[in-house]
Protein backbone atom coordinates (compact mmCIF):
# COMPACT_ATOMS: atom_id res chain seq x y z
CA UNK A 1 0.00 0.00 0.00
CA UNK A 2 2.97 2.09 0.83
CA UNK A 3 2.00 5.73 -0.06
CA UNK A 4 -1.20 5.08 -1.24
CA UNK A 5 -2.40 4.63 2.13
CA UNK A 6 -0.24 6.75 4.33
CA UNK A 7 -1.78 10.42 4.09
CA UNK A 8 -4.73 11.10 6.75
CA UNK A 9 -7.49 10.58 4.39
CA UNK A 10 -6.26 6.49 4.24
CA UNK A 11 -9.88 5.51 6.02
CA UNK A 12 -11.52 7.64 3.39
CA UNK A 13 -9.62 6.33 0.71
CA UNK A 14 -10.20 2.75 1.94
CA UNK A 15 -13.93 3.22 2.38
CA UNK A 16 -14.60 4.40 -1.12
CA UNK A 17 -11.80 2.68 -3.22
CA UNK A 18 -14.05 -1.15 -3.28
CA UNK A 19 -11.74 -2.50 0.39
CA UNK A 20 -14.88 -3.24 1.80
CA UNK A 21 -17.81 -4.61 -0.06
CA UNK A 22 -21.51 -3.21 0.56
CA UNK A 23 -22.31 -5.47 3.06
CA UNK A 24 -19.43 -4.54 5.27
CA UNK A 25 -19.91 -0.88 4.95
CA UNK A 26 -23.91 -1.67 5.71
CA UNK A 27 -22.81 -3.25 9.22
CA UNK A 28 -20.24 -0.72 10.40
CA UNK A 29 -22.54 1.84 9.85
CA UNK A 30 -25.26 0.25 11.54
CA UNK A 31 -23.07 -0.63 14.00
CA UNK A 32 -21.53 3.15 14.52
CA UNK A 33 -25.81 3.72 14.45
CA UNK A 34 -26.21 1.71 18.20
CA UNK A 35 -28.21 -0.60 16.29
CA UNK A 36 -27.61 -4.39 17.41
CA UNK A 37 -26.43 -7.40 15.86
CA UNK A 38 -29.68 -8.40 15.16
CA UNK A 39 -31.27 -5.08 13.58
CA UNK A 40 -28.46 -5.07 11.46
CA UNK A 41 -28.93 -8.39 10.18
CA UNK A 42 -32.62 -8.06 9.86
CA UNK A 43 -32.08 -5.27 7.49
CA UNK A 44 -29.60 -7.38 5.51
CA UNK A 45 -31.50 -10.58 5.85
CA UNK A 46 -28.54 -12.44 7.66
CA UNK A 47 -28.43 -14.12 11.24
CA UNK A 48 -26.80 -12.45 14.26
CA UNK A 49 -23.77 -14.61 14.35
CA UNK A 50 -23.29 -14.10 10.08
CA UNK A 51 -23.44 -10.32 10.93
CA UNK A 52 -20.73 -10.83 13.74
CA UNK A 53 -18.51 -12.80 11.61
CA UNK A 54 -18.66 -9.82 9.24
CA UNK A 55 -18.17 -7.23 11.20
CA UNK A 56 -14.93 -9.08 13.04
CA UNK A 57 -13.31 -10.06 9.87
CA UNK A 58 -13.74 -6.32 7.72
CA UNK A 59 -12.63 -4.92 11.14
CA UNK A 60 -9.83 -7.34 11.36
CA UNK A 61 -8.74 -6.28 7.53
CA UNK A 62 -8.79 -2.54 8.90
CA UNK A 63 -6.43 -3.02 11.57
CA UNK A 64 -3.77 -4.78 9.47
CA UNK A 65 -4.03 -1.77 6.80
CA UNK A 66 -3.67 0.65 10.17
CA UNK A 67 -0.10 -1.36 10.90
CA UNK A 68 0.99 -0.88 7.64
CA UNK A 69 0.36 2.75 7.45
CA UNK A 70 1.04 3.75 10.82
CA UNK A 71 3.33 2.15 13.83
CA UNK A 72 2.10 2.17 17.41
CA UNK A 73 -1.43 3.38 16.60
CA UNK A 74 -2.94 1.34 19.05
CA UNK A 75 -1.28 2.94 21.61
CA UNK A 76 -2.19 6.24 20.69
CA UNK A 77 -5.77 5.36 20.72
CA UNK A 78 -5.42 3.63 24.54
CA UNK A 79 -3.96 6.45 25.40
CA UNK A 80 -6.52 9.29 23.75
CA UNK A 81 -8.81 7.14 25.85
CA UNK A 82 -7.40 7.36 28.87
CA UNK A 83 -10.55 9.33 29.77
CA UNK A 84 -13.91 8.22 31.26
CA UNK A 85 -14.86 9.27 27.50
CA UNK A 86 -13.63 11.07 24.49
CA UNK A 87 -15.03 11.86 21.21
CA UNK A 88 -14.69 10.17 18.11
CA UNK A 89 -13.09 13.55 16.29
CA UNK A 90 -10.33 13.45 19.39
CA UNK A 91 -9.08 9.78 18.12
CA UNK A 92 -9.35 10.89 14.79
CA UNK A 93 -6.87 14.23 15.70
CA UNK A 94 -4.48 11.89 17.89
CA UNK A 95 -4.14 9.49 14.77
CA UNK A 96 -4.23 12.32 12.29
CA UNK A 97 -6.58 10.92 10.04
CA UNK A 98 -10.49 12.00 8.71
CA UNK A 99 -12.76 11.49 10.75
CA UNK A 100 -15.16 9.03 9.20
CA UNK A 101 -17.22 6.15 10.33
CA UNK A 102 -14.87 3.13 10.01
CA UNK A 103 -12.78 5.20 12.55
CA UNK A 104 -14.98 3.12 15.28
CA UNK A 105 -13.93 0.01 13.94
CA UNK A 106 -10.59 0.43 14.39
CA UNK A 107 -11.06 1.85 18.35
CA UNK A 108 -13.02 -1.08 18.92
CA UNK A 109 -9.45 -3.25 17.46
CA UNK A 110 -7.50 -1.03 19.80
CA UNK A 111 -9.89 -2.63 22.40
CA UNK A 112 -11.28 0.64 23.15
CA UNK A 113 -15.78 0.78 23.87
CA UNK A 114 -18.04 2.85 24.12
CA UNK A 115 -18.40 4.18 27.47
CA UNK A 116 -21.55 3.12 29.33
CA UNK A 117 -24.70 5.42 31.34
CA UNK A 118 -27.57 4.34 32.43
CA UNK A 119 -28.57 5.74 28.87
CA UNK A 120 -26.98 3.00 27.51
CA UNK A 121 -23.76 3.09 25.30
CA UNK A 122 -22.65 6.90 24.21
CA UNK A 123 -22.43 6.54 20.97
CA UNK A 124 -19.94 8.63 19.53
CA UNK A 125 -17.26 8.71 22.23
CA UNK A 126 -14.99 6.14 23.43
CA UNK A 127 -13.10 4.86 26.57
CA UNK A 128 -10.20 2.31 27.61
CA UNK A 129 -12.10 1.97 30.44
CA UNK A 130 -15.98 1.81 29.46
CA UNK A 131 -17.36 1.76 32.85
CA UNK A 132 -15.41 4.89 34.23
CA UNK A 133 -17.69 7.18 33.07
CA UNK A 134 -20.53 5.87 34.66
CA UNK A 135 -18.43 6.20 37.96
CA UNK A 136 -18.14 10.25 37.38
CA UNK A 137 -22.17 10.13 36.55
CA UNK A 138 -23.01 8.39 39.89
CA UNK A 139 -20.16 11.28 41.18
CA UNK A 140 -21.89 14.10 40.12
CA UNK A 141 -24.96 12.46 41.27
CA UNK A 142 -23.75 11.83 45.00
CA UNK A 143 -23.03 15.67 44.74
CA UNK A 144 -26.81 17.11 44.37
CA UNK A 145 -28.38 19.12 44.86
CA UNK A 146 -27.13 21.75 42.93
CA UNK A 147 -28.10 25.20 41.30
CA UNK A 148 -28.39 25.27 37.59
CA UNK A 149 -25.86 27.14 37.39
CA UNK A 150 -23.50 25.29 38.61
CA UNK A 151 -23.62 22.08 36.36
CA UNK A 152 -20.69 23.20 34.94
CA UNK A 153 -18.22 23.33 37.79
CA UNK A 154 -19.91 20.17 39.98
CA UNK A 155 -19.61 18.33 36.43
CA UNK A 156 -16.02 18.94 36.02
CA UNK A 157 -15.29 18.49 39.74
CA UNK A 158 -16.81 15.23 39.03
CA UNK A 159 -14.47 14.38 36.64
CA UNK A 160 -16.71 14.51 33.49
CA UNK A 161 -15.09 15.57 30.00
CA UNK A 162 -16.25 18.79 28.37
CA UNK A 163 -18.06 18.96 25.72
CA UNK A 164 -20.42 15.87 26.79
CA UNK A 165 -24.12 16.03 26.21
CA UNK A 166 -24.92 16.38 29.64
CA UNK A 167 -28.75 17.89 28.58
CA UNK A 168 -29.23 14.71 26.80
CA UNK A 169 -28.04 12.51 29.90
CA UNK A 170 -29.42 14.40 32.43
CA UNK A 171 -33.08 14.39 31.01
CA UNK A 172 -32.99 10.52 30.33
CA UNK A 173 -35.39 8.71 31.60
CA UNK A 174 -33.23 6.42 33.62
CA UNK A 175 -31.18 9.35 35.06
CA UNK A 176 -30.97 9.81 38.51
CA UNK A 177 -30.93 13.71 38.78
CA UNK A 178 -34.10 15.91 37.16
CA UNK A 179 -34.69 19.54 37.08
CA UNK A 180 -36.56 21.43 39.38
CA UNK A 181 -38.95 24.48 39.52
CA UNK A 182 -36.79 26.47 40.00
CA UNK A 183 -34.47 24.69 37.09
CA UNK A 184 -32.05 23.56 39.63
CA UNK A 185 -30.61 20.11 39.52
CA UNK A 186 -31.86 17.38 42.20
CA UNK A 187 -32.38 14.06 42.81
CA UNK A 188 -34.96 12.02 41.14
CA UNK A 189 -35.98 10.42 44.06
CA UNK A 190 -35.93 13.24 46.48
CA UNK A 191 -36.51 15.89 44.37
CA UNK A 192 -39.08 18.12 46.67
CA UNK A 193 -36.50 17.73 50.08
CA UNK A 194 -33.69 18.81 47.27
CA UNK A 195 -35.53 21.38 46.04
CA UNK A 196 -36.56 22.37 49.73
CA UNK A 197 -32.19 22.53 50.79
CA UNK A 198 -31.38 24.95 47.77
CA UNK A 199 -34.58 26.97 48.51
CA UNK A 200 -32.98 27.45 52.25
CA UNK A 201 -29.84 28.15 51.19
CA UNK A 202 -30.81 30.28 49.15
CA UNK A 203 -32.78 32.52 51.63
CA UNK A 204 -30.65 31.83 53.99
CA UNK A 205 -33.06 31.87 57.24
CA UNK A 206 -35.66 29.60 58.55
CA UNK A 207 -38.74 29.41 56.28
CA UNK A 208 -42.19 28.57 57.19
CA UNK A 209 -44.02 25.56 55.80
CA UNK A 210 -46.22 27.20 53.56
CA UNK A 211 -42.62 29.00 52.15
CA UNK A 212 -41.57 25.75 51.10
CA UNK A 213 -44.67 24.45 48.95
CA UNK A 214 -44.09 26.35 45.83
CA UNK A 215 -40.30 24.97 45.40
CA UNK A 216 -41.26 21.13 46.51
CA UNK A 217 -43.76 21.23 44.66
CA UNK A 218 -45.88 20.61 47.71
CA UNK A 219 -49.60 20.68 47.94
CA UNK A 220 -49.78 20.74 52.05
CA UNK A 221 -47.88 22.25 54.88
CA UNK A 222 -48.48 18.89 56.26
CA UNK A 223 -46.81 16.93 53.57
CA UNK A 224 -43.97 19.76 53.49
CA UNK A 225 -43.37 18.77 57.36
CA UNK A 226 -43.63 15.11 57.12
CA UNK A 227 -41.32 15.17 53.60
CA UNK A 228 -38.53 17.49 55.80
CA UNK A 229 -39.23 15.51 59.20
CA UNK A 230 -37.98 12.37 57.33
CA UNK A 231 -34.55 14.11 56.07
CA UNK A 232 -31.91 14.96 58.75
CA UNK A 233 -30.77 18.04 56.76
CA UNK A 234 -33.55 19.63 58.40
CA UNK A 235 -34.80 20.79 61.31
CA UNK A 236 -37.73 22.47 63.36
CA UNK A 237 -37.56 25.42 64.82
CA UNK A 238 -39.44 25.88 67.68
CA UNK A 239 -41.71 27.82 69.02
CA UNK A 240 -42.02 29.80 65.61
CA UNK A 241 -42.29 26.21 63.70
CA UNK A 242 -40.03 27.07 61.07
CA UNK A 243 -37.66 24.70 59.32
CA UNK A 244 -33.88 25.39 59.09
CA UNK A 245 -30.48 23.29 57.61
CA UNK A 246 -29.15 21.37 60.13
CA UNK A 247 -25.55 22.61 58.67
CA UNK A 248 -26.75 26.31 60.12
CA UNK A 249 -25.23 25.40 64.01
CA UNK A 250 -25.27 29.33 64.74
CA UNK A 251 -28.56 30.36 64.05
CA UNK A 252 -29.44 33.08 66.07
CA UNK A 253 -31.85 36.64 65.41
CA UNK A 254 -30.67 38.86 62.75
CA UNK A 255 -31.45 42.25 62.18
CA UNK A 256 -30.86 42.14 58.78
CA UNK A 257 -33.62 41.31 56.30
CA UNK A 258 -31.34 40.01 53.73
CA UNK A 259 -27.26 39.49 52.87
CA UNK A 260 -27.06 42.51 51.15
CA UNK A 261 -27.98 44.48 53.45
CA UNK A 262 -25.43 42.65 56.52
CA UNK A 263 -23.02 43.18 53.49
CA UNK A 264 -23.41 46.58 53.31
CA UNK A 265 -23.55 47.09 56.98
CA UNK A 266 -20.52 45.40 57.88
CA UNK A 267 -18.18 46.67 55.10
CA UNK A 268 -19.75 50.88 56.71
CA UNK A 269 -18.60 50.18 59.46
CA UNK A 270 -15.38 48.40 58.42
CA UNK A 271 -14.46 49.75 55.47
CA UNK A 272 -12.89 48.25 52.99
CA UNK A 273 -12.40 44.55 53.46
CA UNK A 274 -10.97 41.23 51.32
CA UNK A 275 -13.56 38.64 50.12
CA UNK A 276 -12.37 36.26 52.34
CA UNK A 277 -12.66 39.13 55.59
CA UNK A 278 -15.90 40.35 54.30
CA UNK A 279 -17.99 36.72 54.02
CA UNK A 280 -16.68 35.77 57.19
CA UNK A 281 -18.00 38.37 59.03
CA UNK A 282 -20.96 38.68 57.15
CA UNK A 283 -21.90 35.33 58.28
CA UNK A 284 -21.50 35.65 61.48
CA UNK A 285 -24.37 37.94 61.77
CA UNK A 286 -26.54 36.29 58.58
CA UNK A 287 -25.95 32.55 58.03
CA UNK A 288 -25.55 32.08 53.99
CA UNK A 289 -23.52 30.14 51.75
CA UNK A 290 -20.68 31.43 50.06
CA UNK A 291 -22.28 31.27 46.42
CA UNK A 292 -25.04 33.52 48.05
CA UNK A 293 -22.62 36.09 49.21
CA UNK A 294 -20.60 36.39 45.58
CA UNK A 295 -24.54 37.07 44.19
CA UNK A 296 -24.77 39.73 46.33
CA UNK A 297 -21.28 41.42 45.44
CA UNK A 298 -23.64 42.17 42.54
CA UNK A 299 -25.30 44.75 44.23
CA UNK A 300 -25.08 48.37 42.89
CA UNK A 301 -24.24 49.93 46.56
CA UNK A 302 -21.17 47.57 46.34
CA UNK A 303 -17.47 47.76 44.49
CA UNK A 304 -14.07 46.77 44.68
CA UNK A 305 -11.27 49.51 44.84
CA UNK A 306 -8.34 49.47 43.06
CA UNK A 307 -6.26 46.91 45.49
CA UNK A 308 -8.82 44.38 45.25
CA UNK A 309 -11.43 45.47 48.29
CA UNK A 310 -14.35 45.55 48.76
CA UNK A 311 -15.81 48.93 49.54
CA UNK A 312 -19.31 51.20 49.24
CA UNK A 313 -19.97 52.10 45.48
CA UNK A 314 -20.67 55.55 47.33
CA UNK A 315 -17.15 55.82 48.58
CA UNK A 316 -15.78 55.32 45.54
CA UNK A 317 -15.53 51.36 45.08
CA UNK A 318 -16.11 50.51 41.05
CA UNK A 319 -19.09 48.62 41.07
CA UNK A 320 -18.61 45.03 40.29
CA UNK A 321 -20.28 43.65 37.10
CA UNK A 322 -21.68 40.12 36.79
CA UNK A 323 -19.58 37.91 34.77
CA UNK A 324 -21.37 36.20 31.26
CA UNK A 325 -23.12 33.01 32.31
CA UNK A 326 -23.53 29.57 30.41
CA UNK A 327 -26.12 30.47 27.29
CA UNK A 328 -28.65 28.05 27.93
CA UNK A 329 -30.37 26.14 25.02
CA UNK A 330 -34.17 27.95 25.45
CA UNK A 331 -32.49 31.45 24.47
CA UNK A 332 -30.86 32.40 21.09
CA UNK A 333 -29.77 36.10 20.01
CA UNK A 334 -29.72 36.83 16.33
CA UNK A 335 -28.81 40.47 15.82
CA UNK A 336 -30.89 42.82 17.66
CA UNK A 337 -33.78 40.25 18.91
CA UNK A 338 -33.42 37.98 21.54
CA UNK A 339 -35.38 34.87 22.02
CA UNK A 340 -36.47 32.84 24.84
CA UNK A 341 -39.04 29.70 25.52
CA UNK A 342 -40.64 29.98 28.15
CA UNK A 343 -42.60 27.05 30.12
CA UNK A 344 -46.02 27.77 31.09
CA UNK A 345 -46.49 27.16 34.60
CA UNK A 346 -49.08 28.30 37.49
CA UNK A 347 -46.83 30.97 38.39
CA UNK A 348 -47.23 31.63 34.43
CA UNK A 349 -50.95 31.68 34.40
CA UNK A 350 -51.95 33.61 37.73
CA UNK A 351 -49.28 36.14 36.50
CA UNK A 352 -46.61 35.78 39.04
CA UNK A 353 -43.15 37.11 38.12
CA UNK A 354 -41.06 34.05 37.12
CA UNK A 355 -37.48 33.04 37.40
CA UNK A 356 -35.10 32.99 34.31
CA UNK A 357 -31.84 31.98 33.60
CA UNK A 358 -29.35 35.08 34.29
CA UNK A 359 -28.00 34.74 30.94
CA UNK A 360 -30.76 36.98 30.05
CA UNK A 361 -30.62 39.66 32.17
CA UNK A 362 -26.76 39.74 31.52
CA UNK A 363 -27.33 39.89 27.52
CA UNK A 364 -29.78 42.66 28.14
CA UNK A 365 -26.74 44.63 29.96
CA UNK A 366 -28.86 44.19 33.29
CA UNK A 367 -25.32 43.33 35.49
CA UNK A 368 -25.93 44.59 38.52
CA UNK A 369 -28.54 44.43 41.47
CA UNK A 370 -31.22 45.70 41.49
CA UNK A 371 -32.26 46.85 38.04
CA UNK A 372 -34.60 46.41 35.30
CA UNK A 373 -35.63 46.99 31.37
CA UNK A 374 -39.19 47.21 30.17
CA UNK A 375 -40.27 45.83 26.80
CA UNK A 376 -43.51 47.19 25.55
CA UNK A 377 -46.39 44.81 23.89
CA UNK A 378 -49.06 45.32 21.31
CA UNK A 379 -52.61 44.98 21.61
CA UNK A 380 -53.16 46.59 25.36
CA UNK A 381 -50.94 44.07 27.23
CA UNK A 382 -48.94 45.43 30.18
CA UNK A 383 -44.82 45.23 29.39
CA UNK A 384 -42.42 42.57 29.96
CA UNK A 385 -40.35 44.06 33.04
CA UNK A 386 -37.39 42.26 33.19
CA UNK A 387 -35.48 42.58 36.36
CA UNK A 388 -31.91 41.39 37.83
CA UNK A 389 -32.09 40.46 41.68
CA UNK A 390 -29.19 39.99 43.80
CA UNK A 391 -29.54 36.00 43.32
CA UNK A 392 -32.10 35.71 40.62
CA UNK A 393 -33.32 36.94 37.18
CA UNK A 394 -37.35 37.53 36.50
CA UNK A 395 -39.82 38.04 34.18
CA UNK A 396 -43.49 39.69 34.87
CA UNK A 397 -45.96 39.09 33.48
CA UNK A 398 -46.65 36.62 31.01
CA UNK A 399 -50.64 36.16 32.18
CA UNK A 400 -52.54 38.30 29.82
CA UNK A 401 -50.76 36.50 26.73
CA UNK A 402 -51.17 32.98 27.88
CA UNK A 403 -54.79 33.38 28.19
CA UNK A 404 -55.07 35.00 24.69
CA UNK A 405 -53.48 32.27 23.53
CA UNK A 406 -55.44 29.96 25.09
CA UNK A 407 -51.81 27.91 26.49
CA UNK A 408 -52.23 25.76 29.62
CA UNK A 409 -49.70 24.25 32.29
CA UNK A 410 -46.97 22.19 30.29
CA UNK A 411 -46.67 24.42 27.16
CA UNK A 412 -44.31 26.53 25.91
CA UNK A 413 -44.73 30.30 25.11
CA UNK A 414 -41.68 32.07 22.84
CA UNK A 415 -40.62 35.63 23.82
CA UNK A 416 -39.20 37.65 21.42
CA UNK A 417 -37.27 41.08 22.73
CA UNK A 418 -36.05 43.60 20.21
CA UNK A 419 -33.17 45.34 21.64
CA UNK A 420 -33.33 48.29 19.24
CA UNK A 421 -36.55 49.77 20.51
CA UNK A 422 -37.52 47.99 23.58
CA UNK A 423 -40.63 46.29 22.27
CA UNK A 424 -41.33 42.26 22.92
CA UNK A 425 -43.61 39.89 21.01
CA UNK A 426 -45.55 36.59 22.43
CA UNK A 427 -46.46 33.73 20.41
CA UNK A 428 -47.41 30.23 21.33
CA UNK A 429 -44.12 27.87 20.86
CA UNK A 430 -45.24 24.40 21.14
CA UNK A 431 -44.56 21.67 18.35
CA UNK A 432 -48.18 20.77 17.32
CA UNK A 433 -47.92 17.42 17.46
CA UNK A 434 -46.83 17.61 21.09
CA UNK A 435 -48.56 20.73 22.58
CA UNK A 436 -50.88 20.10 26.12
CA UNK A 437 -53.74 22.53 24.89
CA UNK A 438 -54.04 20.98 21.63
CA UNK A 439 -54.30 17.69 23.40
CA UNK A 440 -56.80 19.28 25.48
CA UNK A 441 -58.77 20.45 22.89
CA UNK A 442 -59.36 17.53 21.24
CA UNK A 443 -59.95 15.53 23.74
CA UNK A 444 -63.29 17.62 24.63
CA UNK A 445 -64.26 17.89 21.22
CA UNK A 446 -67.67 15.90 20.74
CA UNK A 447 -68.26 12.94 18.80
CA UNK A 448 -69.89 13.00 15.62
CA UNK A 449 -72.22 9.63 14.88
CA UNK A 450 -72.53 8.75 11.55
Amino acid sequence: MGDEWSMGEWLVRAWETGVFDEREQAVFTGRAAGRTLDEVGATLGLSRERVRQIQNRARKRLADMADVVQDGWRETARATGAVPAAPREAFAAALGVVDHVALEELLAAAGLEAPRTWAGPLRGWWSADPGALGGALRRLVDTAPFRGDDLSRASSEAGLPAGLPLDWLLSHSESRLALSLDGHWVRRKARGRDAAYLWLLEIGRPCQPDELLAPMAATTTAAVREALRRDDRFRPIRPEGTWALTEWTHLRASPYATAVEAMVAVVTESGPLSRAQLFARVTELHPVTPWRLTQCLISDQLGETPDGLIDLVSRGARPIEEEEPAQPDSMAIEGDVLGARIPVTQDVLRGSGINVNTWLTWRLGLRQAPTSRTFTTAGGHPPLIIRRRTSSAQLSSLRLHALELEVVNGCVLAVLLRLDDDTARVGHGCAPDTCPARRARASRAPTVNV
